[in-house]
């Protein structure tokens, strides 16, 4: 963050000020834990708690001062405080106003799969060309948004900002101050069916983020997802994907084992010949959005073959690690839904040379398509041919462990936790085999046995 001063940030937050205008903030923080001088606190309130019982902490630990929605009963004339109506919403439009001091190229992602995936993919494209500050993390709520636009600084050229949502508005809210100049959908699903009644609802919660792109930007969406396919932007569009209608299609996907996967990417304007470093198919989609967003903002074509090719998979997302024994672990266990854990089965199907595990949690927030989405999974499983199911938490037990055995899956164990199934998974996790983690995010913390597993001393 480049400095301002109270003073500065009072004005953009419509505040009052109490205390010295002029210090200089060069951090902000929703942490009292982790602060320092220098920043400033934004005490945020939740279900089940407040931020402004650690006020003083904050400001013992350095804080030049805070904003706050009620003043403490002593104020310390040696820091500074902003009283606003609403300390998220100061935070919000603090980050508005930050990032009109900067004239930069912005790319707002949402979508109900592959954000993270896009955003990291994007961002080391416009890194060639660009120093590009991008979402660290999967920071793409109401508070990471606005924290991702103050971590703006002078030397950037260009930003990628992913954005999620559970409600109706969230997406328009965060635009109202992202302003993006290029916008992007990757996919409509079922994933936030909890907190919507249907994928229709989720539509149109994703399409806010076309009502605030700067004049003249740019719609990217995924040109073969049929809910995407209904909208109609009021601006300029470009769908994306295998479909004859797409304005950047994919061709010639061809699979290099478990390692990588190539294809052609084709606009109006070139052929980009891709190597990704991904088994995944859905890679070549994403990558086509990556392209219409790269070529719209001035990257060359061999930056963009050279930023594709360089991809890395961000912590826990469809990340192949080599373990001791020729032991494969697919480990993809930050987030699951019915159609990523099928994609990664069909991945972990193609590995030969040893077992095929799948140890897969329950996966929340499907609301209405909870049951189906179980029964699904589990039935890829049994016809995909993988060998064992380690299937763990109440809705896999109803409903997956039994689409499994019925569609021929010839060894199906359930486990309560994930804690139960070490012992199993060690018996059975021999060289040459293949193992696949997947469960929702809020499920299980099936990354901690990925850190087991990459520490343990198999023989």
């Amino acid at each position: 963050m480049t400095p301002v001063t109270a003073a500065q940030m009072c004005e953009a937050v419509r505040g009052t000020l109490y205390g010295d205008g002029g210090v200089t903030i060069t951090d902000i923080s929703t942490d009292s834990r982790s602060i320092g001088p220098g920043a400033w606190f934004v005490p945020l309130a939740g279900e089940r708690f407040d931020g402004h019982d650690y006020i003083d902490r904050a400001l013992d630990a350095g804080a030049a001062g805070c904003f706050c929605a009620r003043l403490p009963e002593t104020l310390r004339p040696d820091r500074t405080y902003i009283l606003v109506q609403d300390t998220k919403t100061a935070l919000r439009d603090l980050a508005g106003w930050y990032r009109g001091q900067f004239d930069l190229p912005v790319v707002q992602i949402t979508g109900s799969m592959g954000k993270t995936t896009l955003k990291e993919l994007l961002a080391g494209v416009l890194s060639q060309r660009y120093d590009t500050l991008k979402t660290p993390g999967n920071l793409n709520g109401d508070i990471g948004a606005p924290l991702t636009l103050l971590g703006l600084e002078r030397r950037h050229q260009a930003l990628v900002i992913e954005t999620g949502m559970d409600e109706f508005g969230q997406i328009r809210w965060l635009g109202e101050v992202i302003r993006p100049d290029v916008a992007i959908i990757t996919i409509v699903d079922d994933v936030h069916l909890s907190h919507f009644g249907s994928r229709e609802d989720i539509l149109r919660a994703k399409a806010e983020i076309f009502e605030n792109l700067r004049p003249g930007g740019l719609a990217v969406l995924n040109g073969d997802d049929a809910l995407l396919s209904t909208l109609r932007p009021d601006c300029e569009t470009v769908r994306c994907g295998f479909s004859d209608g797409c304005g950047v299609r994919v061709e010639g996907l061809e699979r290099l084992g478990l390692d990588a996967i190539r294809c052609t990417v084709v606009t109006a304007r070139d052929r980009y010949p891709l190597t990704i470093p991904s088994p995944a198919a859905h890679m070549a989609e994403l990558s086509a959005l990556a392209v219409a967003a790269a070529e719209r903002l001035g990257v060359a074509r061999e930056e963009i073959i050279r930023g594709i090719a360089a991809y890395t998979p961000a912590d826990n997302r469809l990340h192949l690690e080599r373990l001791p024994g020729g032991r494969l672990m697919i480990n993809d266990s930050y987030n699951a839904n019915p159609r990523s854990v099928q994609a990664d089965v069909q991945i972990l199907a193609r590995h030969t040379g040893g077992k095929r595990i799948a140890m897969l949690g329950d996966m929340t927030e499907l609301g209405s398509a909870e049951a189906e989405g179980h029964r699904a999974v589990g039935t890829c499983v049994g016809q995909l041919g993988v060998d064992v199911l380690l299937a763990v938490g109440p809705r896999s037990r109803e409903w997956m462990v039994p689409a499994a055995k019925e569609a021929g899956c010839p060894d199906v164990r359930w486990y309560e936790n994930r804690e139960a199934v070490q012992a199993d998974l060690l018996s059975l996790y021999g060289p040459g085999d293949a193992l696949l983690l997947k469960a929702s995010h809020f499920f299980g913390r099936f990354d901690l046995m990925a850190d087991f597993l990459r520490a343990y001393p198999f023989p």
